[in-house]
């Protein structure tokens, strides 16, 4: 296989990864709150606590095993560590497909946390393939799969949840199989022997992970930026479900359609206007124009009453898009080329430890403003809580940047 081929098979196949991957998170959503009501028997504070356990857990699992496989494959390659995890998904949905208890379900996503951590080796791929001055790029073209997932997958969801809460896991199993099987045959190995590296425990072990960004003077200020900014943006899938259904009253298949009107905005900015963007702005540049963005939508998504203002926001919420794409383009240009696989798990724990903090602290706050003693009855408060996380990740971001000597490529 030439390597323009091969290049041609792993990119249309991390597309699809991704995208898959979002269809199967983006699938099951429209349905949370009425299957936490189900197996627990409460209202929807409660439902929106166990929910976020259940998000808790699912971090917990991929902090673990993040910087694990993204060590696996750079020793083994990107390959088999891709499709047994394709092959582990497809076992959690079933789990949850079938599960009575909450327990059974924290099960399941114990075990998806272990294997949902494709994006670091999906990412890997891309470094691999991609010279460093189009990985910025790159990388926001993996996010507009995972937007074209989450157009997909809510509606998905809100249409088969008319027909129960388990039809949606069962269509993301088969989805996921699919998928291992379309890898199975077309995706070749993009590592190179030259730049495999020796497995060590001590690599892999997520905290060391972590502490190797030590050895780049400035780049400790703008990964404090990322993982303060993941904990605000993960406030929408925390929440938006339990939120859409306390101040709407929204059904699964509302809630579905508008997840999915939020995947059209991001897969429009990411898979286009990013492209467009960032070589006339530069990544820096972008980034701080996302994040104020990102910082408005989330102030004033707090205060909305009427579904039609949510969508007006819309706009201004997908601008937000571009902040993880181009800080992961910084920082991919500022690591050597035989430790991209150990960056990118570096960055997966980081969202990892933010996604096991967010969801708990944002539905928490949720229940304790939508229970029936609350003192001041304030739904939109992960929202403004969100608001004020992405404000100083901006802040840290820059001083990182500013650290690092960064300098923007615009023209």
């Amino acid at each position: 296989m030439s390597k323009v081929v091969g290049s041609r098979n792993s990119i249309a196949f991390i597309f699809i990864t991704v995208a898959l991957d979002a269809i199967g998170l983006g699938i099951i959503i429209p349905v949370l709150p009425d299957l936490m009501k189900e197996v627990n028997d409460v209202d929807i504070g409660g439902a929106a606590l166990w929910g976020g356990l259940l998000a808790t857990s699912y971090a917990v699992t991929q902090f673990l095993f993040g910087p694990l496989l993204g060590s696996l494959s750079d020793r083994y390659g990107r390959r088999p560590v891709l499709l047994i995890g394709l092959l582990m998904l497809c076992i959690d949905y079933l789990i949850m497909g079938y599960a009575a208890t909450i327990w059974l379900l924290l099960v399941g996503r114990l075990l998806s946390g272990a294997a949902g951590s494709t994006f670091v080796t999906a990412n890997a791929v891309i470094a691999d393939i991609t010279p460093p001055e189009k990985r910025a790029s790159s990388f926001g073209m993996v996010g507009a799969a995972f937007g074209v997932g989450f157009i997909l997958g809510p509606v998905i969801g809100g249409l088969l949840g008319e027909f129960g809460t388990r039809a949606p896991f069962f269509a993301a199993a088969a989805l996921t199989l699919l998928n291992f099987f379309y890898g199975y045959f077309v995706l070749p190995e993009t590592l190179s022997e030259k730049n495999r590296r020796s497995f060590s425990w001590q690599k892999a072990n997520p905290l060391s992970a972590l502490l190797m960004v030590k050895q780049f003077p400035a780049l400790g200020w703008i990964f404090v930026g990322l993982f303060l900014f993941n904990i605000g943006h993960y406030a929408y899938p925390a929440v938006w479900s339990y939120w859409g259904q306390e101040v709407f009253g929204w059904t699964s298949f509302d809630i579905g359609v508008s997840l999915a009107a939020v995947g059209v905005g991001f897969a429009l900015v990411q898979g286009g206007l990013i492209r467009w963007a960032m070589p006339r702005f530069g990544e820096t540049r972008t980034a701080v124009f996302s994040f104020a963005a990102m910082i408005l939508s989330f102030f004033l998504m707090s205060l909305v009453q009427v579904p039609w203002q949510v969508f007006a926001l819309l706009p201004i919420v997908s601008l937000g898009a571009m902040v993880t794409p181009a800080m992961s383009g910084i920082m991919s240009n500022i690591v050597a080329d035989d430790e991209q696989g150990m960056l990118q798990g570096v960055i997966a724990g980081l969202a990892a430890i933010a996604s096991i903090i967010s969801p708990l602290f944002m539905t928490g706050l949720f229940f304790r403003y939508t229970r029936d003693d609350a003192a001041f009855r304030f739904p939109g408060a992960p929202y403004l809580a969100a608001a004020l996380l992405c404000l100083a990740a901006s802040i840290l971001f820059m001083r990182g940047v500013r650290r690092a000597g960064a300098v923007d490529n615009a023209r």
